[in-house]
């Protein structure tokens, strides 16, 4: 069956930096573009960053530009996201997502997020 699994979240203090995984199964990783997510308490999950399937292309959202990198491996089914210079606004649980369309469908798959607190 599918699975995504996020890893790497935990405690860092502002400033520090976090590398979080996310390793893929039951699927074809390197046909999907692959999406990092993220949610605070009290808040709507928002965009952080994608990936394209070949992982030319790279886009991500302005709150983490200059200081996230989104990058996949598709020998080892995993995308990564690299968080520098973190700010507790970064606070969140953060989800990976894996998405295709086929057929005239959209596959979408979701992963159940590794918690990143910022804080001193």
């Amino acid at each position: 069956q599918v699975q995504l699994v996020e890893s790497g979240g935990g405690l860092v203090q502002p400033g520090g930096s976090l590398r979080l995984s996310c390793a893929a199964s039951g699927f074809t990783f390197s046909s999907y573009a692959m999406s990092w997510y993220r949610q605070a308490p009290g808040k709507e999950r928002e965009f952080v960053a994608d990936i394209a399937s070949g992982g030319g292309s790279t886009n991500y959202a302005d709150s983490v530009k200059g200081r996230f990198t989104i990058s996949r491996d598709n020998a080892k089914n995993t995308v990564y996201l690299q968080m520098n210079s973190l700010k507790p606004e970064d606070t969140a649980v953060y989800y990976c997502n894996a998405k295709r369309r086929y057929l005239g469908r959209n596959l979408v798959y979701w992963g159940e997020g590794t918690q990143v607190t910022v804080s001193s």
